[in-house]
């Protein structure tokens, strides 16, 4: 398949792997974070840990959108749901993401009308097909999934369609990690660069990192090839004492982005003052919020919401993984207590979720890292 085998040819990754080895420095440790949850998941599905030499350390990154929700911000959503006549819509992997009192799915189960969709453009036709009720569409995402949501409110507009309304829970990529570089806890040589989102903001956001902060990032695919790739360009730049940003993901991601998804982004959102992330607590200017001309859209508006603060359960370090501070290992509830099944914290919930990956492809990560 195009684009896809050509980047899963395993000799061709024994040989980056001798490439890596060949431009680390012995005695020196190295450690790189991957943004984005996909990246995640790929170095453990496909074993690329286990290419890299011990000194080189991945660490994870708050790069997975439904990880970062708040309890507070999935009982807004419940709240929300129990309306008289609404219909919640939301992406799968919303579903299973645990409030205070249970997640959406138990909501469904105890008798809220909740559904699950594809798309917003779903969430738009169950509008149209449901004139007597009230039709909410809960946003989340980075700036990967925001433009979708942001033409499905220009067509509402455009349709006149008066039963349809978002709850935007979209958040921005640069304001964490901007908090994350600031943050004493922990010490970073470079990053991989979240490829989803860049293909709509392109790699020039990233440049504050190498510019304010001294770090390289490359901005990665998600195939084998393209991390094994992306962590040799990362440990070349070290080597020869570079720092800036490269784009190893331009098959897929303009330097400077989507200009018309950027377009339609700033017409129909505007940041949030604040918003808390869950484990990280609040980060301003991190999040949007419908425009004034989108206001009429706007569920939060609409809709009397409670915006409680939630704290998350204290067995729960899904703050201390997002950050890369712990490995999801050595969460005291991993695997026993938390697992897909039945998730205490986000990360093991979602498809992105750093816990998730190590559960499914890397549990026995504790042996491989104390040998």
């Amino acid at each position: 398949m195009k684009f896809v085998d050509e980047f899963r040819d395993a000799e061709l990754g024994q040989v980056l792997a001798g490439e890596i080895l060949a431009t680390v420095e012995p005695g020196r440790h190295y450690k790189i974070m991957e943004v984005c949850g996909g990246h995640t998941h790929s170095i453990y599905k496909y074993g690329i840990d286990d290419l890299l030499p011990a000194n080189v350390e991945l660490v994870h990154g708050p790069g997975c959108p439904v990880c970062v929700i708040p309890m507070g911000r999935v009982d807004d959503g419940i709240a929300l749901a129990r309306e008289p006549d609404v219909i919640l819509t939301c992406f799968g992997d919303m579903m299973r993401i645990p409030g205070s009192d249970g997640s959406f799915l138990d909501a469904k189960a105890e008798g809220a009308d909740i559904r699950m969709v594809y798309s917003p453009l779903d969430a738009l036709r169950i509008a149209r097909e449901n004139p007597d009720r009230q039709v909410v569409f809960y946003a989340i995402g980075f700036e990967t999934t925001a433009p979708s949501t942001a033409l499905t409110l220009k067509r509402a507009k455009a349709e006149g369609i008066k039963n349809f309304s978002c709850m935007c829970s979209h958040v921005t990529i640069v304001p964490p990690l901007r908090a994350l570089l600031d943050s004493p806890d922990l010490r970073l040589d470079g990053f991989i660069g979240p490829g989803h989102v860049s293909t709509v903001v392109g790699a020039r956001p990233f440049e504050f990192i190498s510019e304010s902060y001294g770090k390289p990032v490359v901005v990665s695919g998600f195939e084998p090839l393209d991390v094994l790739q992306s962590i040799h360009m990362i440990l070349s730049q070290l080597t020869e004492d570079r720092c800036t940003v490269e784009n190893q993901y331009g098959r897929v991601v303009p330097y400077d982005g989507n200009l018309r998804a950027l377009e339609v982004l700033s017409e129909v959102f505007e940041l949030r003052p604040h918003f808390e992330w869950r484990g990280l607590g609040f980060i301003s200017q991190s999040a949007l919020r419908l425009s004034d001309a989108y206001a009429d859209f706007d569920a939060e508006q609409r809709f009397t919401v409670p915006g409680v603060r939630v704290a998350d359960p204290k067995a729960c370090q899904c703050g201390e993984v997002l950050k890369g501070v712990i490995k999801p290992w050595e969460c005291k509830v991993f695997g026993t207590a938390c697992t897909p099944e039945r998730p205490i914290g986000t990360c093991m919930v979602s498809p992105e979720g750093a816990c998730a990956a190590y559960y499914n492809y890397g549990r026995f990560a504790r042996e491989r890292e104390v040998v």
